[in-house]
């Protein structure tokens, strides 16, 4: 993982080995609950219920369903991230590498296309509140990328090209989930996108 890669996820506050069991039983329950009905069907009651704590601990951990579907995605990009780094992408040039891995994140999310739509329905409506949340999430995507560049030192024109392509991979996952758009319209974009890359890198002496 490059430096900026690293720097890019903010350390997560200290829990107990109890408390961590806690949080990975509710972020489990909230992604099986979404996967089977959507964004309706995560309520803090029913996910309370089958992560096997109470309502109230429950939003301790998460103040609102908003917070709590963030925090899904936040958990399912570190899944997706942990499974880049032992099955890194092949592609020659750095653009092919990070369509590649944008694909396989995407291709991730269709094989849960309604636990896809909650926690994109959920950045949708995020407000202030849940902000530190969407930007982790945000640090997230921003790692995925670098790593799937090699970058040790992106410039500021990489990285500028690295906040289009997550800007346009989330609003291809929308067009999607949507109905607006196939996946193969899907991959022309995002394919295209991330020719910026290319068009960023330094020049050679």
């Amino acid at each position: 993982m490059t430096a900026e890669a690293k720097a890019a996820i903010p350390a997560s506050p200290a829990l107990t080995e109890r408390q961590e069991a806690r949080r990975r039983r509710i972020l489990h329950a909230s992604a099986q609950l979404a996967s089977r009905g959507g964004f309706d069907a995560v309520q803090m009651r029913e996910v309370a219920e089958a992560a096997g704590v109470a309502l109230g601990t429950l939003y301790r951990y998460f103040p609102s369903k908003i917070h709590l579907l963030v925090a899904t995605m936040q958990d399912q990009l570190q899944h997706l991230h942990s499974t880049l780094r032992k099955h890194p992408p092949s592609g020659d040039s750095a653009a092919e590498r990070v369509a590649e891995t944008l694909m396989r994140a995407f291709r991730a999310l269709q094989r849960e296309p309604h636990l896809a739509d909650a926690m994109v329905r959920a950045l949708t409506f995020a407000d202030r509140s849940v902000s530190p949340e969407v930007d982790t999430v945000s640090r997230q995507t921003t790692a995925i990328i670098l790593d799937a560049m090699g970058l040790d030192h992106p410039t500021p024109q990489q990285l500028s090209a690295v906040r289009v392509i997550e800007h346009t991979w989330h609003s291809a996952l929308i067009t999607w989930l949507s109905g607006r758009a196939s996946i193969a319209q899907v991959k022309i974009d995002i394919e295209t996108v991330c020719r910026l890359i290319d068009l960023t890198a330094p020049a050679s002496d």
